[in-house]
């Protein structure tokens, strides 16, 4: 998904059936304009970054889409001023001179959310953005989603952990294989049957107050 928006691979289709697909209600983008509306969250990102960069370089960094802040970028005052109010937004604002090596796993990920952010974008792309973070921080990590759905940023998670989802999170589309196979509300796609298909194994799915989890079946798979 990520490497679509970054235009790394290109969507294929059937010329014989070709599809229509609108974004921001276009048949047809740019590509680099569709980027400036579109903020994206990635572990492989984040992996790219010099242990030495401090998390303020992280953040700046977003405004020209480059893993620090060179020498030849000039970093204004409103661009400071968002760096600030950005990190705060994430809690993290104590810690901004501090170098990533010397950050937890979950400080950094609401670094690399704060970088996606200081350019204001309608919908902020996470891809697998729980991935090794421990139950509580998943829990306080979905409730900041949450604030930011409130706050009218649109949000494209990608997730193999139904956990992960959530609570404001209506729409899910389940995938397998390359191909959707069911699109719809969450309390609809979310349930026994089609989270086992997708999984291919038998699945049991659990809602609470909005959040779900799933478990394999006892005796599954033997």
């Amino acid at each position: 998904m990520t490497k679509l928006f970054t235009g790394e691979i290109l969507p294929y289709y059937d010329e014989a059936e070709p599809a229509t697909l609108r974004i921001f209600g276009n048949d047809k983008w740019d590509l680099f304009q569709l980027r400036s509306k579109f903020g994206i969250v990635s572990m492989d990102l984040q992996s790219r970054f010099d242990e030495s960069t401090s998390i303020y370089e992280v953040i700046c960094s977003g405004f020209f889409s480059s893993l620090d802040v060179y020498r030849d970028k000039v970093v204004t005052e409103r661009m400071r001023s968002k760096v600030v109010s950005c990190a705060r937004l994430m809690g993290i604002d104590d810690i901004l001179l501090r170098p990533i090596g010397a950050v937890s796993l979950g400080e950094m990920r609401r670094a690399m959310i704060a970088r996606a952010l200081v350019l204001e974008p309608e919908i902020l792309l996470l891809d697998e953005p729980m991935t090794g973070l421990d139950i509580v921080m998943r829990s306080k990590f979905r409730m900041m989603f949450d604030h930011l759905i409130e706050a009218g940023i649109t949000l494209i998670m990608i997730t193999h952990d139904l956990l992960d989802i959530p609570v404001s999170v209506r729409r899910v589309i389940a995938m397998k294989d390359g191909s959707i196979l069911y699109d719809g509300p969450k309390n609809i796609v979310l349930n026994d049957d089609r989270v086992s298909e997708v999984f291919g194994e038998s699945i049991k799915v659990i809602e609470d107050k909005g959040t779900y989890q799933m478990y394999i079946r006892e005796g599954a798979g033997q």
